[in-house]
């Protein structure tokens, strides 16, 4: 299996290998450790001195704590540090977000991509942000106007209007934006923006040899390829970046000449074009030509519709978001809830998603007070919630329609996705079910315990300003977690 490495990074300071796989959700969270901690109960009365012991520690002196500890049936206060303070959540704000979609649009709600007939020899491709499309439903597009007798298209057009605004969050960091889990949004998402490279070592001295998994993708950039192969056992690193214009990439670094190739992921620079490009690429393998093809600026009127495909459900999709904490599907949920509202002049779908989503969580019972939101997925630094406001989403959801959904998109404690390899062998395993959160300076996590011995407790704990590895605060907050975990009515 060949290495893969995340844009950006330099494995060589990293002293480790970047798993990333193109095919599965992208995500901007880093490995956990185990807590290991012995079994014993907690009384309520204990739970305050218990955790002022963790988080009082002199290696977290620096950091600021908010933590809120509930039992799921009340609104009675377990445990409450800063509970009503702002902090950057980070990947728990996708908390909100999931519960908004869930809500308003319901577990069944699908997005359709459709093509239909326009002039002599004309098709248009309708996309309206569908994150889940992949090469596989543009062959299932390709057959059906096979079958509907396409034999020629004049003219392939790509609808890009549906969702309006910027395709990256203006606020987003330019790192983020370089790598795989920054990936652009726009109406027509194919493969989650993502394009890949692998690099595979030649013969010593020589430049890593550069192969495209689509070679059309290779026409749209400058490559500037500074890395070198070495010998035999030498130590490997690679870092692929873009410059400011994101037409250059420059890859720099070393691969032994034994190694295994690196995979690379790379958001690609433009998402309609390189839907059209795939899809032009598909119908010839249909033997349906293509003359021509562009994007429309100003969408178009939509007459016949020849062809089509839905997402899965809003249930599986919203499982795809939280367990692997994929931005790219948030974002396109964050968009999909300005369906609700009518459309305003010059409002980009994002403001209108988020206006929707506020109202919505209001209803809900969460205090609009308690958060202020710039995107969906929590990757700017410009997000703030409290505490207490992922609390109040996660008891409200628990009393939802929805609620069984809700709670299966959480990554469980030891078992899925970004908690996996967290609270292995602890008594928190299996029984918690949490959102995590990630960037520098940043650690967060909140959800569900069923703690055995007490009953169901609802939790939010965020760290911010600290300069300890992210590591070393999640053990801190996995021991917390754990003493949840151990509670029990006396």
């Amino acid at each position: 299996m060949p290495k893969r490495i995340s844009l950006g990074f330099l494995l060589l300071f990293l002293g480790t290998q970047v798993g990333i796989t193109t095919l599965k959700p992208v995500q901007a969270q880093t490995p956990a450790v185990q807590t290991e901690t012995t079994t014993k109960s907690i009384c309520p009365a204990q739970l305050g001195a218990s955790v002022d012991a963790v988080i009082n520690r002199p290696q977290f002196n620096r950091a600021r704590w908010g933590i809120l500890v509930q039992p799921l049936s009340s609104t009675q206060t377990l445990y409450s540090r800063d509970a009503q303070k702002y902090f950057t959540p980070a990947s728990t704000t996708k908390l909100l977000t999931t519960a908004a979609a869930l809500q308003l649009l319901g577990t069944n709600f699908r997005i359709r991509t459709s093509v239909y007939r326009g002039g002599d020899g004309v098709l248009r491709v309708v996309g309206r942000g569908d994150p889940s499309l992949t090469d596989a439903q543009l062959a299932a597009l390709a057959k059906q106007l096979k079958q509907r007798g396409i034999q020629r298209v004049n003219q392939l057009i790509a609808d890009d209007t549906y969702i309006k605004g910027d395709i990256v969050n203006p606020s987003w960091q330019w790192e983020d934006i370089q790598s795989d889990y920054g990936a652009p949004i726009n109406s027509l998402i194919l493969n989650q923006n993502v394009s890949s490279i692998r690099l595979l070592p030649q013969t010593v001295g020589q430049p890593l040899k550069v192969i495209w998994n689509d070679i059309n993708e290779d026409r749209q950039w400058q490559v500037i390829n500074q890395s070198i192969t070495t010998a035999e056992n030498q130590p490997t690193f690679t870092n692929v970046t873009r410059d400011l214009k994101g037409q250059t990439l420059r890859i720099q670094g070393q691969l032994a000449v034994n190694s295994e190739p690196a995979l690379v992921s790379l958001p690609v620079l433009a998402p309609a074009e390189y839907f059209l490009r795939r899809f032009r690429s598909t119908l010839i393998a249909e033997k349906i030509p293509v003359l021509q093809m562009f994007v429309s600026p100003t969408g178009g009127k939509n007459e016949e519709e020849l062809a089509n495909v839905e997402s899965p459900p809003l249930s599986e999709l919203v499982a795809l978001t939280n367990i692997n904490s994929n931005n790219l599907f948030a974002e396109s949920l964050l968009r999909a809830l300005a369906i609700k509202k009518p459309p305003v002049e010059n409002q980009t779908s994002a403001d209108t998603g988020l206006e929707v989503m506020k109202a919505t969580l209001t209803q809900m019972g969460v205090d609009p007070a308690g958060y202020s939101l710039v995107d969906g997925s929590g990757l700017s630094r410009k997000d703030l919630i409290s505490p207490e406001a992922l609390v109040q989403i996660l008891q409200a959801m628990a009393k939802s329609p929805a609620a069984l959904v809700y709670r299966a998109s959480l990554p469980v404690a030891g078992r899925s996705g970004t908690l996996k390899s967290r609270f292995q062998n602890t008594p928190a395993e299996g029984i918690v079910q949490a959102k995590t959160g990630t960037m520098s300076g940043v650690v967060s996590l909140a959800g569900y315990v069923n703690a055995p011995r007490y009953g169901p407790v609802v939790f939010s704990i965020m760290v911010n300003q600290s300069e300890q590895p992210a590591k070393v605060v999640r053990q801190g907050m996995d021991e917390i977690v754990v003493l949840l975990a151990q509670l029990q009515n006396c």
